[in-house]
């Protein structure tokens, strides 16, 4: 909260006691905890992991709304929570209805904790401090979504770091080009970025990317977009290691490039078809919607709430797909969807012949059992809360609509809907425990959904 501090009062605004007494708080808190607390030595357990990390990202939301709370930003206790979680989880459905009328501070506070939340929290903390000792690959696992944690390096506390690195150095790249190429204000660049690389789509307008009206600057944002939708270890084997083949031949890379570009085309052909929008128009709208909600980002430069039937259906598929394991997007994740249609597709295979041997194949690598059913799991845990939560927000009287979008956007961690939360709108109209749904589906598609949800297991807590 320093960083947004520093920005209040650079700017001479009315926020800055806001952050200076949540600092005090925050801190003074934090030493209570740590005096009160008795020390322990040892392996952290992976059931002692999971309560680490679901705890870490509750009371990290909890503190972070305080500022909000202070400066008056929101008139409730839970909608700044809900802001605070939407930030860290990055998912960035906001409850603000007048963005261009918050101080400086706000809105940088905002987008950091975007930027915070994409890596991941406690990565952060596993690779600055090495105070957790062993055991720490249980909760980089518990807060990394996908299929299983690919370890880069020997030490898992050495492949988080370079995959901090990596953050750091596109986040760096994608700020100067803002704010020399695209002729952005330093503020409005460095803004844009923390909501780009963490897919997270907090601006400081109410009209997006859209209210800067730049080609060059869309550009740049579907660029790093795409780039932050991809597996960062891929990146390192890019950068690191000097493999490109590694990247070209990853099949999960190649899915997502398709279905983007898939979907991009689509959307457009749509577009000239239904709403007689030139080619040039169609396909600038098209491929900037496609890219920021298949990565989960939730920037706009057009209201899609208004397009066709089709294109918004396929955006709503694409709100389910995802970006790529390994990746700071949400949703399902690119690799499950592959490994699901293999899977389904070695089920027909044995229909007609069920003694035969077949394995399931994924980039040359034969996943075992065990990946397997995972991702079954995830997968059919992922759609009852979806059905589950979509029916909640059906009774609290939402249309259809707005009910099935608004889980769609935060489980899938990707922020605008359709109907009433379009990305014109916002969720302040969403009823209090709608809104309580909202933050737990936020919280369950950017943690990984079974070992978060295994906290709700009764055998967990008399596990001994």
């Amino acid at each position: 909260m320093l960083l947004p501090l520093g920005c209040s009062l650079y700017y001479n605004e009315p926020d800055s006691p806001a952050f200076a007494l949540s600092i005090g708080i925050s801190v003074g808190s934090g030493l209570l905890l740590w005096r009160l607390t008795p020390g322990g030595e040892g392996r952290l357990s992976r059931r002692e992991a999971i309560m680490l990390v679901a705890g870490a990202w509750a009371l990290a939301s909890a503190f972070g709304a305080i500022p909000y709370e202070l400066a008056g930003t929101f008139h409730s206790y839970l909608n700044s929570y809900f802001e605070a979680m939407s930030g860290f989880t990055t998912t960035g459905a906001t409850m603000l209805t007048s963005i261009e009328s918050q101080p400086h501070g706000i809105l940088l506070w905002r987008n950091l904790t975007q930027w915070l939340g994409g890596m991941g929290i406690i990565t952060l903390f596993v690779a600055l401090f090495p105070i957790f000792g062993m055991g720490t690959a249980h909760l980089v696992e518990a807060e990394m979504p996908g299929p299983q944690t690919e370890r880069l390096t020997a030490r898992i506390r050495d492949t988080v770091k370079s995959l901090w690195l990596l953050y750091l150095g596109f986040s760096a790249v994608e700020l100067i080009l803002l704010w020399q190429a695209g002729g952005m204000p330093v503020f409005d660049a460095l803004i844009v970025t923390f909501g780009t690389m963490p897919t997270g789509g907090f601006t400081a307008t109410s009209l997006s990317i859209g209210a800067y009206n730049s080609l060059v600057i869309e550009g740049i944002v579907i660029a790093f977009m795409t780039f932050a939708g991809i597996n960062f270890g891929l990146y390192y084997f890019l950068f690191w290691r000097r493999q490109p083949k590694r990247l070209f031949s990853n099949p999960e890379f190649r899915l997502y490039i398709g279905l983007l570009t898939g979907a991009s085309i689509l959307i457009a052909l749509n577009l000239m078809n239904s709403m007689g929008l030139s080619i040039g128009d169609a396909f600038r709208y098209s491929g900037f919607q496609a890219v920021s909600i298949m990565t989960t980002t939730g920037f706009s430069t057009t209201d899609f709430n208004l397009w066709p039937a089709f294109a918004k259906a396929t955006l709503l598929i694409l709100m389910i797909v995802g970006a790529s394991a390994g990746s700071t997007g949400g949703a399902l994740k690119v690799t499950r969807f592959l490994v699901l249609m293999k899977y389904t597709y070695r089920r027909i295979l044995l229909a007609f012949n069920p003694r035969a041997i077949i394995p399931l194949r994924v980039g040359g690598n034969v996943l075992s059992e065990k990946i397997i059913s995972r991702i079954i799991g995830t997968t059919i845990l992922y759609f009852i809360i979806l059905i589950v939560s979509f029916l909640v927000m059906s009774a609290l009287g939402l249309d259809h609509v707005t009910a099935l979008s608004s889980v769609f956007a935060t489980l899938g961690n990707v922020g605008p809907g359709l109907g009433l939360i379009g990305p014109a709108a916002n969720y302040a109209l969403i009823p209090p425990l709608g809104k309580v749904v909202l933050i737990v589906c936020m919280v369950a598609g950017r943690l990984e959904l079974l070992t978060i949800f295994a906290l709700f297991a009764p055998s967990f807590w008399r596990w001994r």
